[in-house]
């Protein structure tokens, strides 16, 4: 046996789940998978052999790496000012039509260089690590022209190189309509499906396609044909949808079996009924909530009458939820949405992974998944929802190596 590495003197909850953490528990890992877990005491004859690496955890309470499901990481500049003025009464849709919003972005970033871009999306990415994050989604979106798109797609790769981290790459060219296509929807829809997403996947930089489908973005038409376009390179969906309104974009994703829907404050049952059908997973955004001082909450009754499943993600953006805590959404979560405990950390782990659909990515802690696992400074599961600001986090494991530490 090679490689081979015990982690003891640990709580362990597999499944992130609070009623089921084994005491005095290990983890035995070979290479970057887990090759046994359970009671110390009933640790195989096998893995005892004095040859194998230790590693003591302290008594830390262990669950799987947290999973950040949908992020736009990577963005020129930022958008303080709109801060202010919605803090003076201006609304995220006026503030988009007098062409802030997203567009603002759009400009910064294409101004940026690759090298600019990488650096700040880094210190956002190592503030997600820092905090437990194992694997993350890292959204397109802010370019909106084919060379632009390609440099943030280019820079989420290398951030998954650069990092020990999984980063999974989404297309998202159809986030909003830049100003050299205004007045012209459908052509920009055409240039999208035609010409950027056949040539970014050339490149390899495409992991699955995602779109805003929105009254300031794109119809529920348009938004079908870059699910078609997606569908001939038999790349995953996931949607922006309901955010602002209701146009059916959650019935129309789970029509095409989307990973997710994302956001889904004014989301009504039928659609719902057809997310649990396709078995897509609702992605709730509560940093953008917060940050947009909406009203309209996310039917969270309805999500559980028809057992969709629930993810809790940062939105990272620079726009309307400029963060990079994902255990403050938690807290959010719970406050905000009345998420219970066990909710969320199904929704930054086993739910988020289906979200990511990365193979890689399970959410949880079993014989033959990858080694990846966060030691927490905690005596309950509930206090990753509880505290804000606090560290909690004592080392993060990925792939079998501590890659982040604070330990003393």
């Amino acid at each position: 046996m090679h490689n081979l590495a015990l982690w003891h003197h640990l709580r362990l909850a597999p499944d992130a789940n609070p009623s089921q953490v084994l005491e005095d528990a290990c983890i035995v890992t070979q290479d970057q998978k887990i090759a046994w877990l359970g009671h110390l005491a009933d640790l195989p004859p096998d893995y005892r052999q004095k040859t194998i690496m230790e590693h003591d955890l302290a008594g830390a309470l262990v669950t799987p790496g947290l999973i950040d499901c949908h992020t736009h990481l990577v963005f020129g500049g930022h958008r303080a000012r709109e801060f202010a003025l919605r803090l003076e009464g201006a609304s995220y849709e006026e503030i988009a039509r007098q062409g802030g919003g997203i567009v603002s972005t759009v400009r910064a970033t294409r101004e940026a260089s690759e090298e600019v871009l990488f650096a700040s999306a880094l210190r956002r990415l190592d503030a997600l690590m820092a905090e437990g994050v194992t694997a993350i989604e890292i959204k397109s979106g802010y370019g909106l022209d084919l060379a632009s798109e390609r440099k943030m797609l280019r820079v989420a790769r290398r951030l998954g190189q650069e990092r020990a981290v999984t980063v999974v790459t989404t297309f998202l060219g159809a986030h909003a309509l830049p100003p050299e296509y205004q007045g012209r929807a459908d052509d920009y829809i055409d240039l999208v499906c035609d010409v950027m997403l056949p040539a970014l996947v050339e490149e390899g930089l495409v992991d699955a396609v995602d779109v805003f489908c929105e009254g300031i973005a794109f119809s529920v038409a348009q938004s079908e044909r870059v699910f078609q376009a997606a569908q001939r390179f038999a790349l995953p969906v996931k949607m922006h949808a309901e955010q602002l309104s209701l146009l059916g974009g959650a019935a129309l994703s789970a029509k095409y079996g989307a990973l997710s829907a994302d956001h889904l404050e004014h989301l009504d049952e039928a659609g719902a009924v057809a997310m649990q059908q396709a078995g897509t997973v609702a992605v709730l955004l509560p940093g953008a909530y917060y940050f947009l001082r909406e009203t309209q909450m996310p039917p969270v009754e309805l999500l559980r009458k028809h057992k969709v499943p629930i993810a809790i993600s940062t939105d990272s953006n620079p726009g309307t939820s400029p963060c990079t805590s994902l255990l403050l959404m938690l807290n959010m979560a719970c406050t905000l949405f009345r998420l219970s405990v066990d909710e969320v950390l199904a929704g930054v782990t086993q739910h988020a992974a289906k979200a990511l659909g990365h193979p890689d990515v399970t959410g949880r802690l079993a014989v033959g998944d990858h080694a990846d696992f966060v030691a927490w400074d905690i005596d309950s599961l509930a206090e990753l929802a509880y505290w804000s600001g606090l560290p909690r986090c004592q080392a993060v494991v990925r792939h079998g190596q501590i890659t982040v530490d604070h330990r003393a």
